[in-house]
This record gives C-alpha cells, structure tokens and sequence, in this order.
C-alpha cells in the first residue's frame, strides 16, 4: 500500500514537473504584415538618414520603422509588451531617436535590437522581417 502511495506520488510530480515551461513569447497578437515603402518618397524623408526612424501603420498597434545602418532597417509594433491588454500599452519613440518607452508602464525598449533597457517588460518589441533593395524597403513577417 505504501509503495502504491509513493508510485502515485512520483507521477503527479513528474506530470505537474514536465507540464511546467517557462513562458518565451509575449502576448502581442498575430497580424499579418507585408507592405513596401519607397525611401525616396518624401513622406518618408526621415528614413534616408542612418537613426532615421517613422511610424506607419499595420501590425497590431502600427509600426516603428528604424534605419539601423546603410543598407539594414528594424521594424517593431508600437504594442508594448508589458500588460499588452492595457489599452495605453504603445511605445513612442523617445527623443534621443534611439529608444522608444510606453508612458503607461515606464518601460524602455531600444531601437537598435526591441530589447527591453528599462521598466517592467520581460519580452522585446516585436520584430517584423524587413528586406532593403538600395530604394525599396519590404516590411514583412
């Protein structure tokens, strides 16, 4: 009877054990992305310098679109990360030009990777694909 107990005991640990991951993705919601911008267009001056940054639209609350070096470019949704339910939860790009913080929440994220430098926030900003032609920028996931 013991050894029933013991046996019983061991197999709800090992269940609860291996059904226990840590979480590695934040809850920002799916949406799909896939647009072009054209650097030369004038609404998107600010892109034709290296820490050029803009906002456009899409994603799931718009997107920062950064010029990381020459030839690279980052995208990330405004969504902050930390309590992504929260109605104010949008980041703003700072004005230093090379990190962007949520007002709500106090968090601080870099532009250079979506790291999180400052604040609450366990996850990056989300990152969208981004593809550079030498005039065509393709943001995409």
């Amino acid at each position: 009877m013991k050894s029933f107990f013991i046996y019983r005991f061991w197999i709800v640990f090992l269940c609860v054990f291996v059904s226990c991951k840590k979480n590695t993705e934040s809850a920002i919601p799916y949406v799909s992305v896939n647009f072009y911008i054209y650097t030369s267009d004038p609404d998107f001056i600010d892109l034709n310098a290296v820490g050029g940054w803009t906002y456009v639209t899409g994603g799931s609350r718009g997107i920062i679109i950064y010029r990381y070096s020459n030839t690279e470019f980052k995208a990330y949704d405004r969504h902050c990360t930390y309590n992504p339910s929260n109605s104010c939860a949008l980041v703003s790009v700072d004005v230093n030009n090379i990190q962007a913080s949520d007002v709500c929440c106090g968090s601080v994220f870099s532009l250079i990777d979506g790291s999180v430098n400052n604040g609450p926030a366990g996850f990056p900003l989300k990152q969208y694909q981004t593809s550079f032609d030498g005039s065509r920028l393709h943001v995409y996931n």
